[in-house]
């Protein structure tokens, strides 16, 4: 069996778990997924890797904000595209005779800063974290950050910011044990 270390720090880029529960299967037209079945399993994905890391100090989510205007031309275009090739999945069964469900897909554009399912998620992940401080033993005395869709910037970035300023703090334990963890393939972490 694996052995896991210790570490006092949890940091989650949330972005990538939001992603992976919303649209576990793109390749599929005939999966459909509600909102109350997203969240519950951002929910069950933040308490699983809550329970293997067990992290003693800090627990910080972060949820990309508003991003550089390069970084959202780059996601406009991605977007665009997944858009497209949706509709030709969708229109190719169609032809083969296929029946899809009459309910529509849930759209992952809306992962984005500033629309209404950003702002639902955000409401329910303050709520999950007020449910879990005053219900599960393993979060108590454990500091709580969650850096919603309203404050600028990418996850990876807005958790290396945290960093940096609690390391500049005179309490601050260089020993101390990180774990961070994201999807992004571009989020490398040396410390």
């Amino acid at each position: 069996m694996l052995s896991i270390p210790e570490f006092d720090n949890l940091y989650l880029d949330m972005n990538g778990i939001i992603h992976q529960c919303s649209h576990p299967n793109d390749e599929d037209v005939h999966f459909r997924i509600s909102e109350e079945k997203i969240i519950a399993d951002i929910f069950h994905y933040v308490e699983v890797l809550f329970r293997i890391i067990k992290p003693k100090k800090i627990f910080f989510m972060a949820v990309d904000g508003v991003a550089p205007r390069a970084k959202m031309n780059q996601q406009r275009g991605r977007r665009f595209r997944s858009a497209k090739e949706a509709e030709e999945k969708i229109k190719k069964a169609l032809e083969k005779g296929e029946i899809l469900p009459t309910e529509s897909r849930f759209d992952s554009n809306c992962i984005t800063p500033g629309t209404a399912f950003m702002a639902r998620l955000h409401e329910q992940l303050k709520y999950f974290i007020n449910l879990k401080i005053s219900t599960e033993k393993s979060w108590e005395g454990v500091a709580v950050y969650l850096s919603g869709h309203e404050t600028p910037g990418e996850g990876e970035h807005k958790i290396m910011e945290f960093i940096r300023a609690e390391t500049t703090k005179p309490d601050h334990d260089p020993n101390t044990r990180h774990c961070l963890y994201g999807l992004d393939a571009d989020l490398v972490c040396i410390m």
